[in-house]
């Protein structure tokens, strides 16, 4: 034969070709087609444009040479909606591209590492995008990405705005196939989540009680977690041998915890906090021979289980599910910068409880074999305590420890130097110190020769022994560059249209004109009278109010019995303003959808008067309001207030995040006036918060069954202050939780009972 080395030639060119064949899809049904006949090293390109209720399965291996591809045409613009998913089972699958939003899963993931019983491995989602991807109601589960096999990564996306049950992200370890797994969770973009209202929504969850003894080796790198309020665990480790590294916390109200399981490395990380705000967390731990090195905290003021540094106290034989006694930790090279009580330690012991709660729940036994050396901690201030000690220290050893807060002199606790050092500001929010340590020798411990860089990854010297930058540090990265994290395109709708004023004269209908607004417009009411004889729907940020502080218009509903006058829909967010609302006793003012609640929903009353209605509020079950706010209103003769108590099941959940009233009136309010539930015994979660001050309380309470005019039972966050209860017809003006937060000062009670304070409140553990 002649020429055969250009025949063999093009048989390889051939195999090549088929190796690597592209198939573009158009639609659900060539897709699957495309799927069944995939061969290693194929790929396969789902067009641009809108894909409704469709469901991926890749069940075909590809190889480490030859990978089998999924991708969008353009990263991006394949908007995956509807009852959607795309799992995973096989060898060597990319997905790249995929952007998943306007729909729900319709099972329990949107991603799943899995086709049945066969798992994922080696397996990438890349560029890819889930956005407000929720079920139809917070109380049903799932998780957003559900990962399972071994070696698999989710890298370079964006995941924000999950409000129901489940961690956006979970790694699961059941079964020997998913164990030693070193899955990789990098370079994403963990966008907001909002506070579900009880306790699972972690943003990442890596793995569960059951198998918290199990070894998973994953890695969470270089990862942006922006806003997730979901809950107080951004993450809980839940496993073996997990490493967090160099990720950054933005301002979100929560903590990276090792919930359970050992031997986490937590190094190189930024938690970055509002200044303003009470919530914001930093590392909790529980567990044995975990690693706290070189992580930077700023502005983080949360508390107790939120602290900049919360390490807690354990149960004795604790079962996998409860508490594991801190031994063996290291916690050095950190940096404290303006933080509020930065180290606490023996957070959550709870003896005094004995009396209340199962002995299986008693949290008595303190850290030890606890080393805390070579860190930094400065406060502007000067004044606030820099370790603040919830049971005995004697498992404790500080060493090396710099501050130039002056209180820490005067509790006399060794191993932290007083010193007048001065910190430059490398960047926004970070500052570095700036003068050399003290300290000659640094701290000799077992394994402590592996601490040999900083949070930049420079060499230290025996000098820049303190705090997580090492002396001489100019330049600090852009860790807030978006570049850094998720997809390089855009997932943001950016919406080019301004708020527009609308004016509601004579002859125009008001459910026409909220039906035809547009998100953030506002509404002025210039007739005097309006009458609506149906629920008037709100799911968008909307303003209604009067054209003056002098006009109050009248606005009355004449809708049917149980229905409300303001329908409040998922992401509804209503202003009212200087209005007179009325209705007939038999309706609700305001109300959530009754159904298929699937986001949260804001309230603000201002300037207001309501009367006449069966609820002001009447907050069905598995809806969430993140903020409702009376200002400066006035309410009267109504059968009830506020009712927000519809989850009874006593598993931690309630029904709004934030209750703020202010000089506000409530007269005549026959039951129900503030009626705000949380049941069931679940030490780490953190809310509701009801604040209510320069209010007034009268006639009220005639037909409360329970005879507490405010009925907090549960909630976390309480404060009464300055406010006047006159003629009530109750026992208690309110019954408060002393060993949480609930405080009251200043009010006047006039023949209205009594504010009662029960130390340990009597509730049903959930676990």
């Amino acid at each position: 034969m002649k020429y055969p080395c250009l025949l063999l030639v093009l048989v390889f060119l051939l195999c090549d070709y088929a190796s690597t064949a592209q198939t573009l899809v158009t639609n659900n049904e060539s897709l699957q087609v495309a799927l069944t006949e995939a061969k290693p090293g194929s790929e396969i390109i789902m067009s641009n444009g809108i894909w409704n209720d469709v469901e991926i399965k890749i069940t075909t291996s590809g190889s480490q040479d030859s990978p089998i591809t999924l991708r969008a045409e353009t990263p991006g613009e394949v908007l995956i909606q509807g009852a959607s998913s795309l799992s995973l089972g096989g060898d060597h699958i990319h997905v790249i591209g995929l952007y998943f939003t306007h729909g729900h899963s319709p099972g329990r993931s949107v991603i799943h590492f899995a086709v049945d019983d066969i798992v994922a491995n080696h397996c990438s989602i890349t560029q890819c995008a889930i956005r407000s991807f929720n079920k139809a109601q917070r109380n049903l589960r799932d998780v957003w990405v559900l990962f399972k096999g071994q070696h698999n990564q989710l890298d370079h996306c964006y995941l924000s705005g999950k409000t129901n049950r489940g961690p956006t992200v979970r790694v699961n370890l059941q079964g020997n196939q998913n164990v030693n797994n070193f899955h990789k969770i990098t370079h994403n973009h963990f966008g907001p989540r909002p506070p579900k209202g009880g306790p699972s929504a972690e943003t990442i969850q890596i793995g569960a009680s059951s198998t918290s003894m199990c070894p998973s080796h994953t890695i969470i790198a270089n990862n942006l977690f922006d806003a997730c309020n979901g809950e107080v665990e951004i993450i809980s480790s839940k496993s073996n041998y997990n490493e967090f590294r160099n990720n950054v916390f933005y301002k979100s109200e929560g903590s990276l915890v090792t919930r359970h399981g050992n031997y986490c490395t937590i190094d190189g990380n930024y938690f970055i906090g509002d200044a303003s705000s009470d919530y914001n967390g930093g590392v909790r731990l529980i567990g044995t021979g975990h690693t706290v090195t070189n992580n930077y905290f700023v502005n983080i003021n949360g508390k107790e289980f939120r602290a900049p540094l919360a390490v807690m106290n354990g149960i004795p034989k604790s079962a996998l599910n409860r508490y594991i006694q801190v031994t063996d930790v290291v916690v050095a090279y950190n940096s404290w910068i303006n933080c509020t009580e930065p180290l606490q330690f023996g957070i959550g012991n709870n003896i005094s409880q004995k009396d209340v709660l199962p002995s299986s729940e008693i949290r008595s036994k303190r850290p030890i074999r606890t080393t805390v050396t070579h860190n930094l901690i400065y406060d502007k201030e000067k004044n606030t305590v820099a370790v603040v000690a919830h049971d005995k220290l004697d498992g404790i050893t500080f060493s090396n420890n710099v501050t130039n807060n002056e209180v820490v002199e005067s509790i006399q606790l060794e191993g932290f130097h007083l010193s007048s050092f001065r910190v430059s500001e490398l960047a926004e929010d970070i500052w570095t110190y700036t003068s050399e340590s003290e300290f000659q020798e640094v701290y000799d411990g077992y394994g402590f020769e592996n601490f040999e860089q900083d949070i930049l990854g420079r060499l230290r010297k025996k000098k820049d022994a303190v705090g997580a930058f090492s002396s001489g540090a100019t330049a600090a990265p852009d860790i807030l560059d978006a570049s850094l994290y998720g997809p390089a395109w855009d997932t943001e709708v950016k919406s080019t249209s301004k708020p527009t004023a609308h004016t509601l004269e004579n002859g125009a209908d008001l459910e026409t004109m909220i039906s035809k607004a547009n998100d953030g417009d506002t509404i002025f009411i210039s007739v005097p009278y309006v009458k609506s004889t149906v629920p008037l729907a709100i799911d968008k940020t909307l303003v209604i109010m009067s054209t003056s502080p002098q006009l109050k218009p009248t606005l009355e509903y004449q809708g049917g019995t149980k229905t409300p006058f303001f329908e409040m829909h998922p992401n509804g967010k209503l202003t009212i303003q200087n209005v007179y609302l009325t209705g007939s006793h038999t309706q609700y003012a305001f109300a959530p959808l009754r159904d298929s609640m699937s986001d949260h929903y804001n309230l603000t009353i201002k300037a207001c008067e309501i009367e006449n209605f069966d609820f002001i509020l009447k907050a069905h079950k598995y809806s969430f309001a993140e903020h409702i706010l009376l200002l400066d209103s006035k309410f009267k003769n109504c059968n009830n207030g506020l009712e927000l108590s519809e989850e009874t099941e006593d598993r931690g959940e309630y029904n709004a995040e934030n209750i703020t009233v202010f000089g506000c009136s409530f007269d005549g309010i026959d039951a129900n006036v503030i009626d705000y539930y949380r049941g069931g015994y679940d030490e780490s979660t953190i809310g509701g918060n009801l604040f209510i001050s320069e209010s007034s309380f009268e006639g009220c309470g005639a037909n409360e069954k329970n005879r507490i005019l405010l009925n907090t039972y549960g909630i976390i966050n309480v404060n009464i202050s300055y406010c006047r209860f006159k003629n009530n017809k109750v026992e208690k003006v309110a019954l408060l939780w002393g060993a949480k937060n609930n405080l009251h000062s200043n009010n006047e009670i006039v023949n209205s009972g009594e504010i009662v304070t029960e130390q340990n409140l009597k509730l049903k553990t959930i676990y």
